[in-house]
């Protein structure tokens, strides 16, 4: 159990209260929102949401392209071809990268995009924008066997000559 205060008279208790050197947090807050006067010009900063944090690049504003807005080369008779992938897994990161690369290399002038729009679950597709799909892999199930299956090779061979 606590010992008990002494009882103080009122002089007293002035002077302790003028003498009293704790500081508290509320304290602080106080005393220095009583010296500096408020600012109304600056703007609060954003809130911060809980979890996963992601760094994002500023553009130039020269520079800001959306993914639905076509290229100058495929207004000049280019070709864009759309790669949907699922995002569960990394599998499909690696066989939608490794077919971007050799449709950039095997076609000169063209677009490669990788998922516009959110993708389906269990997604790999390869279409050209607004016509022919050339393999469409769709609810797929782990472990992702006709995925696998494909030899990714023969696919981008197949899919330049359907191109040209």
């Amino acid at each position: 159990m606590a010992p008990k205060r002494k009882q103080t008279t009122a002089g007293d208790s002035a002077a302790a209260a003028a003498t009293t050197t704790r500081v508290t947090r509320s304290s602080t807050r106080l005393a220095n929102a009583a010296v500096s006067p408020p600012a109304a010009d600056v703007p609060e900063p954003p809130k911060r949401k809980k979890g996963k944090t992601t760094a994002t690049a500023v553009k130039p504003e020269g520079e800001a392209k959306s993914p639905q807005s076509p290229a100058p080369d495929v207004l000049n008779g280019g070709k864009t071809i759309i790669i949907e992938r699922s995002t569960e897994c990394n599998r499909f990161k690696v066989r939608a990268i490794q077919v971007k690369e050799g449709l950039e290399k095997g076609v000169a002038g063209v677009k490669v995009v990788v998922n516009p729009e959110k993708p389906r679950r269990g997604c790999f597709e390869i279409r050209e924008e607004g016509g022919e799909v050339f393999l469409s892999l769709l609810n797929m199930k782990r472990p992702f066997e006709p995925m696998t299956k494909l030899d990714m090779e023969e696919v981008i061979s197949d899919i330049i000559e359907k191109i040209r």
